[in-house]
């Protein structure tokens, strides 16, 4: 999109809080700034959620926390995010903003490898539970996280994969990176998948739609 374009359709569109704003500006500052959502894409994923009515969320890879943020002040007061992610670091940063914005109460962190915390939510009797799920995370793992948060929705849930574009390369067959192989598998099994409705949207690096049947 012409950065023209882009700069009108956030002046007419976003309605981002003042702390999910200051967040992504500072995690713009970030060596690893890259790996944030778009504005535009976490203002949809609310818009979602809110349709949804979705009151218990999961999400595979939290970064700096501005997906997670997004989704706490979407849900309602009694509302829950799962979160998981592997880094203290990053997610020192997260915690920070999620109490600024007085949501921490509905962020249950986990620190450990996603597909760990996702089995034990499995283990714990939790398939079926969940309302949407956000997946964003170590690209050649998305397969095994996709087929455990399928599980986990509820029918009717609604998981959304991010970066299933990969910057273009998944169009091009000679492209063998470990990443771009992986989401160019995942984007060719999601299509015959009859588990789920389907749609692959041109947002930001490429948003996959997932509607468990």
């Amino acid at each position: 999109m012409p950065e023209e374009l882009y700069a009108y359709l956030l002046e007419a569109s976003l309605q981002e809080p003042e702390v999910l704003r200051r967040l992504r500006e500072e995690t713009a500052r970030h060596p690893q700034g890259i790996m944030q959502i778009a504005p535009e894409q976490g203002q949809f994923m609310a818009l979602l959620m809110r349709l949804l009515g979705a009151k218990k969320t999961l999400e595979v890879g939290v970064f700096t926390g501005y997906s997670a943020l997004v989704t706490a002040l979407a849900l309602p007061e009694d509302g829950r995010v799962v979160a998981c992610d592997v880094s203290e670091e990053y997610t020192r940063v997260a915690r920070r903003y999620w109490l600024d914005a007085g949501v921490a109460h509905k962020i249950d962190l986990r620190l450990a490898p996603a597909v760990e915390t996702l089995d034990a939510l499995l283990a714990d009797g939790a398939a079926g539970t969940f309302d949407f799920a956000f997946i964003d995370a170590d690209k050649q793992a998305y397969d095994a996280y996709y087929e455990r948060t399928l599980t986990l929705l509820r029918p009717g849930g609604l998981v959304a994969l991010d970066n299933m574009l990969q910057s273009g390369r998944v169009a091009d067959p000679s492209d063998e990176a470990p990443a771009v192989v992986a989401i160019r598998r995942l984007n060719e099994k999601l299509h015959t998948d009859d588990r789920i409705h389907l749609s692959l949207l041109p947002l930001a690096d490429g948003v996959t739609l997932a509607l468990k049947k």
